[in-house]
């Protein structure tokens, strides 16, 4: 059976997580998947996990893909040509996917025909199913009816239909070289369809990233985003909020830094 899905991780010194990561993508109910990981230049044992966790995977077909340039942009630069079935989700090396996080958003994009190009998990506190996660859920779902055309997760939990994420062209350093990647991209894809927010399709993201002010916007830029129409969002982001990062040092280098393991 051909895969229609294929999975895209990269790592940077992940050990810590990555073989849990690992362990929640094996256990998937739809099967089979591509899985491209891709080391980018990590200097922990991370490589030697990632290779013994995809090996005892069952029914995963696995590409293991090396990102000599730093910087989580660049791995997911080097995954795209090998991207070849219908539909790609993009995770992280630090969060844990429920069983039914594939068949969640294949079916999503199934009910949505055509028209739906991105369908997006909402990230959640252990448990799942407990009092703050729920409201997170029910939260996505309602801001993104009101504001359908902005993005209102992270690259933890983006999927798409792998034309649309081409034709948009990609996670690329040509096109976006600083934080907000994962925001930016979908300004790209929604120029080619609609996004949805399944209730049920949800991560659990490590909780050890406190200190975001190095990833972060400010409170104005975020409201200027969520104020600017989206015809206008191409400005917004090239014009106004990449040269306000670049300024700031902002860069998708940023990410790697492992603040809680300084503190």
């Amino acid at each position: 059976m051909t895969p229609e899905w294929t999975v895209v991780l990269p790592y940077y010194n992940e050990a810590d997580y990555l073989a849990a990561t690992l362990r929640s993508l094996d256990a998937q109910t739809l099967k089979p998947f591509r899985l491209i990981l891709i080391d980018n230049a990590s200097d922990d044992c991370s490589a030697e996990f990632a290779r013994a966790q995809a090996a005892a995977m069952t029914n995963v077909e696995v590409i293991h893909l090396f990102a000599e340039q730093p910087g989580k942009v660049h791995a997911l630069e080097v995954a795209t040509p090998h991207v070849a079935t219908p539909f790609v989700a993009f995770t992280d090396a630090d969060t844990i996917y429920p069983p039914h996080y594939l068949a969640t958003a294949a079916q999503a994009f199934a009910d949505g025909g055509a028209r739906v190009v991105a369908v997006m998990a909402t990230d959640v506190t252990d448990p799942a199913d407990g009092p703050a996660a729920l409201a997170k859920r029910r939260h996505n779902q309602r801001v993104s009816r009101l504001w359908p055309r902005q993005t209102h997760t992270g690259g933890f939990g983006q999927a798409f239909r792998t034309r649309a994420y081409l034709d948009a062209g990609g996670y690329a350093h040509r096109h976006w070289r600083y934080v907000l990647m994962d925001h930016e991209i979908m300004e790209r894809v929604l120029r080619h369809g609609d996004a949805v927010y399944p209730f049920d399709l949800w991560c659990v993201p490590s909780p050890r990233r406190a200190d975001r002010s190095r990833v972060r916007w400010t409170l104005a830029e975020r409201l200027l985003y969520h104020l600017t129409p989206h015809a206008a969002k191409n400005w917004y982001w090239h014009r106004f909020l990449g040269p306000r990062l670049a300024r700031r040092r902002l860069t998708h280098l940023n990410l790697r830094e492992k603040t809680w393991a300084e503190a």
